[in-house]
């Protein structure tokens, strides 16, 4: 599988680029609007890329960023989501905004995609929105193992998991777990009064 492919960009058409490699080999590969109107011909390029197997072809998608990449993968996990259909959203759509839509239920972003229906909005919607949520938290709130025992303790106490985390979050890191547990508890009173 061709994941990363790095070149200069000798041709445009549309949205699709002719990347030759310093091997002399070209690649077509689909391109963002993003990525053909911030790059010139003859530049080096650098692409994170993802390669569609089909009984008649092989397609190469190309991203600039690794973001793209991932949130184009992710859309494919989506059920009757194809690689065309998640590479017009990418091509469309800014991530961050997407990725907001998604939070927000804004089924309304999606249908002003051209070529995206009201129903592959809401499956995106849907089978993505607990998806980012997941990825949300374990990306910024990674625990040690004394800041999981306060988590649990919170909980135990009654909190939910996001408020315990948020509350954490809030506490001097050089506390035992005790301390942690005494401060939290300290926290979450003056929040009340």
């Amino acid at each position: 599988m061709i994941g990363k492919l790095k070149g200069k960009l000798v041709y445009i058409e549309n949205n699709v680029g002719l990347i030759e490699t310093s091997g002399g080999v070209t690649y077509r590969v689909f391109l963002p609007p993003s990525l053909t109107s911030q790059t010139s011909l003859n530049s080096p390029i650098d692409l994170f890329t993802y390669l569609q197997v089909r009984e008649d072809a092989l397609v190469l998608f190309g991203f600039k960023e690794k973001k793209e990449y991932d949130f184009f993968t992710m859309l494919l996990s989506v059920s009757g989501v194809g690689p065309k259909t998640a590479f017009n959203v990418i091509s469309s759509t800014k991530i961050e905004e997407a990725i907001d839509a998604i939070k927000t239920n804004d089924i309304d972003y999606f249908t002003n995609i051209p070529g995206l229906g009201k129903k592959t909005g809401m499956k995106i919607i849907l089978e993505l929105s607990q998806k980012l949520k997941e990825e949300f938290h374990m990306e910024k709130m990674y625990l040690s193992t004394e800041d999981k025992t306060v988590v649990d303790a919170l909980i135990s106490l009654g909190y939910s998991s996001i408020d315990a985390k948020k509350v954490l979050q809030k506490i001097p890191k050089n506390l035992s777990i005790e301390e942690k547990i005494k401060e939290a508890l300290k926290i979450s009173a003056n929040s009340l009064t």
